[in-house]
């Protein structure tokens, strides 16, 4: 078969079984971003934990210093008292009772559910439909609050949640090739440094065991855990 022009380029430059430092691994990935179209750039940790125990079920929410290049639409489930509060500071669509009987019926065309503590019951019971998405808001990530302005601002201001999944690997984006690498590399030891500091108390043995970072439809590049 045939190599395509990206795929030479890719073979020639990086080597799969070498870990990289961070200059390096930023410099290669955004010499391999395409011109044609923004991609994301994510990032993927391995972590020694299980997240069947509850305290190694590693959950962040962080603000990123440059974002992560998402236009991110809100959803604010709230009292009357509080719409207004909820449209001054950004969000998509708010309501209740409209948007609760709408995601009865399975409508999930949103990024983030922002709710009240005391509308988190009437939220609880559509577990069936937003919880395969992802969607259900949680005190932990800041979505289930009083504070319904300051919360869809973060989110608006590009507020990462991430958590860890079954097999133990925590993974997010932390931005668009079209940010500098400094940005990139900022983004990623803010992000890295919250992983660090997540590490349970009672943890034994190696926490975190290896850390690849790719684009869209490049390669993945290992970066080293040392």
């Amino acid at each position: 078969m045939k190599l395509t022009k990206f795929s030479k380029l890719v073979n020639e430059t990086l080597d799969s079984a070498k870990l990289y430092n961070i200059d390096e691994a930023f410099n290669m990935l955004m010499s391999f971003k395409r011109e044609s179209f923004d991609e994301s750039v994510d990032v993927a940790f391995n972590l020694g934990v299980d997240p069947k125990h509850a305290e190694e079920n590693i959950r962040l929410s962080i603000n990123l210093p440059h974002g992560i290049g998402k236009e991110v639409s809100v959803l604010a489930i709230v009292n009357a008292d509080k719409e207004a509060e909820a449209k001054d500071a950004g969000a998509d669509f708010v309501g209740r009772d409209e948007f609760l009987d709408k995601i009865k019926a399975g409508w999930t065309d949103v990024d983030k559910i922002v709710v009240t503590p005391d509308l988190m019951v009437e939220l609880g019971k559509l577990g069936k439909v937003l919880g395969p998405k992802g969607l259900m808001p949680n005190p932990k990530s800041g979505t289930v609050t009083n504070e319904v302005a300051k919360a869809i601002k973060e989110i608006k201001a590009g507020k990462l949640d991430a958590r860890v999944e079954k097999n133990g690997i925590l993974q997010s984006s932390i931005g668009k090739t079209s940010f500098s690498e400094e940005q990139l590399k900022e983004n990623f030891n803010t992000l890295q440094s919250a992983v660090i500091s997540a590490k349970p108390n009672s943890f034994k043995g190696k926490y975190l065991k290896s850390i690849s970072v790719s684009s869209t439809l490049g390669p993945g590049i290992k970066i080293g855990t040392e």
